[in-house]
């Protein structure tokens, strides 16, 4: 395992940049360890529901972590907004950073992630395999 801290700047989209970190860095397996920064926009699916709320305004990320792979990502967050408030869940698309994103990501060189069907969560869900070596 080898850690990679990664700074986002304003307007990035947070699952965007961590879908491009496989890539980036010649592999197949990642995880989101530990996220703080602010949104200025964040869509969270609530457990249960099948569509995202679109949140807006000035919120802080408060806790980010998460399974990065080569067909998906599974994150979960929560945030806080101007009054304090805390709100959490699935990280869905269009999450766009308002000032910053301090993110630590663990790679993972011989694991290759996947999402596959599965029929008891009726989800595309986690499959872990060992890399062959060369």
């Amino acid at each position: 395992m080898r850690t990679l801290p990664i700074r986002l700047h304003p307007s990035d989209d947070l699952r965007e940049a961590l879908a491009a970190v496989l890539k980036e860095h010649g592999v197949e397996a990642a995880f989101v360890l530990s996220g703080i920064g602010s949104l200025s926009e964040a869509r969270i699916r609530y457990a249960g529901v099948n569509e995202a709320t679109l949140l807006c305004g000035d919120l802080e990320i408060l806790t980010l972590s998460g399974s990065i792979a080569p067909d998906g990502l599974h994150l979960h967050m929560t945030v806080s907004d101007a009054r304090g408030a805390v709100i959490g869940g699935h990280v869905a698309p269009g999450c766009t950073i308002r000032t910053t994103a301090e993110i630590l990501v663990a790679l993972l060189p011989d694991v290759r992630f996947s999402r596959e069907p599965d029929p008891q969560s009726g989800w595309d869900e986690l499959v872990v395999r060992g890399l062959t070596p060369p």
